[in-house]
């Protein structure tokens, strides 16, 4: 989505920042080739400065131009997002317990992280026989509607859950949650059983089990979950293979259980994860 000018923000007024960014922001996953025009349009700037602004950051190397003079996120602006610590770093720890996952299930593997009231996958991992999902690596969609959501909602805090559930939930389903009411009891719920089932929230015919995934000091850093379809899926077994995968990687990015810090040690997190 491109950055608003509302609020009285004119572009007189916004700052150099905030142009580059609006102009950065004017591509995403349904607009990932833009001509200049189309940039100034949805960047809310006029052609001159959205030229300007679009040369500097061409030179930079965070955009490029194909020989039909259509623009593109350029490398250099992937070579620096992958120093984001939930980034690369993560998906480099998550990426042998996703595998295994997807060994044990051959169906959608997927690793996210929250972006304020979003979810943003940062890896996934999908077979030629697995139920059709809408996601790809940069998707974003509300807190509510995904089972690695779930999770990421569950145990982001007082705070951030009455914030939440007071604002509109979007619908895409008949089985998507929303009713505040609704939402809180799952949310606790997941919380209690420390993993989540989203159960045809996104489309009718797929399921989804997540768990959490935490960093050294134990708290949240992500979710992992599997999604099958939902005709004759199997939580009870789904849901110890996803906790497997999300304890692996908690393990992997320093997180200790609480029985292993005691001194009690614990067996059951498998071979990956007593490394």
């Amino acid at each position: 989505m491109p950055i608003s000018t509302d609020a009285g923000l004119s572009q007189a007024v916004r700052s150099a920042p905030d142009r580059l960014l609006a102009v950065l922001a004017a591509f995403d996953h349904d607009h990932p080739a833009l001509c200049l025009t189309d940039i100034s349009r949805r960047a809310g700037l006029t052609l001159t400065t959205t030229h300007r602004l679009v040369g500097a950051l061409t030179e930079w190397g965070a955009l490029e131009r194909d020989e039909d003079g259509v623009y593109h996120v350029g490398l250099r602006l992937w070579e620096v997002a992958a120093l984001a610590p939930r980034g690369l770093a993560l998906r480099q720890a998550a990426l042998p317990y996703l595998e295994d996952l997807y060994e044990a299930t051959h169906e959608n593997v997927q690793l996210a992280v929250r972006d304020g009231s979003e979810v943003v996958y940062i890896e996934w991992i999908s077979g030629r026989s697995a139920v059709g999902v809408h996601i790809r690596v940069g998707a974003r969609w509300p807190l509510h509607v995904t089972g690695v959501g779930l999770v990421l909602l569950a145990y982001g805090g007082t705070e951030l859950q009455e914030e939440y559930c007071a604002g509109p939930l979007a619908s895409l389903t008949p089985y998507t949650l929303t009713d505040a009411g609704r939402l809180r009891r799952v949310l606790a719920e997941v919380r209690r059983a420390g993993v989540a089932v989203s159960d045809r929230q996104v489309t009718e015919d797929a399921l989804s089990v997540a768990a959490p995934v935490r960093g050294p000091d134990g708290t949240l850093v992500a979710a992992v979950s599997v999604v099958v379809p939902q005709a004759g899926a199997q939580v009870p077994v789904l849901i110890p293979a996803v906790r497997l995968a999300a304890r692996g990687i908690s393990r992997a990015l320093g997180w200790q259980p609480e029985e292993s810090r005691a001194g009690g040690g614990s067996r059951g997190a498998g071979a990956r994860g007593e490394r």
